[in-house]
């Protein structure tokens, strides 16, 4: 069961029409058992989620920076911590309750695994090389600024993975791509 706790309502919007249940932080801080960031924001989970959290809640940040979680704050509520084992730190709360913070808040996939799969590091370096050609072919006429890839080489570079993969798409006729 995954919760969404958001605050753009673009994207809580999108998350409920996905299916997700969207909530507060301050709902959802007493009744998850696992909470991950994902934001690049700061101070996503504060002392008052910290307060609320069930014993044995499990904490982590797979957003951009480190700044995500306030675990001064949690160290403020505690009054042990240990390592349980490598990238997991037992938070001990002065009311006994327990509260695991992993890769000490750092990037969970970067600081306590391997990095990002190979399989999207291959197409992100595939569509930034394919970026690079078409820098070299056409910079002098492109304008300075940030430009999207194209729609055309992302579709491409996807359409190679998926063939790599062995898998089979329909494809559109002319006369619908002319609707797309």
């Amino acid at each position: 069961h995954v919760i969404i706790t958001e605050v753009s309502p673009t994207q809580a919007l999108k998350a409920t029409l996905d299916g997700f249940e969207v909530m507060t932080m301050d709902e959802a801080s007493s009744i998850g058992d696992i909470f991950i960031t994902a934001t690049g924001m700061k101070d996503v989970i504060v002392k008052r989620h910290f307060e609320k959290m069930k014993d044995g809640a499990i904490v982590c940040n797979t957003g951009h920076y480190d700044c995500e979680l306030n675990l001064e704050e949690l160290k403020d509520l505690s009054v042990q911590i240990r390592e349980v084992r490598e990238n997991n730190e037992e938070y001990k709360l002065k009311d006994g309750r327990r509260i695991y913070v992993l890769a000490k808040g750092r990037l969970v996939n970067l600081a306590a695994a391997e990095g990002h799969p190979s399989e999207v590091m291959d197409m992100s370096f595939a569509n930034q090389f394919l970026s690079l050609i078409r820098c070299a072919k056409e910079g002098k006429n492109l304008e300075v600024s940030i430009h999207d890839i194209p729609k055309e080489q992302d579709e491409e570079l996807a359409r190679l993975k998926l063939q790599t993969m062995g898998i089979k798409i329909d494809t559109l006729t002319e006369e619908q791509l002319k609707y797309r």
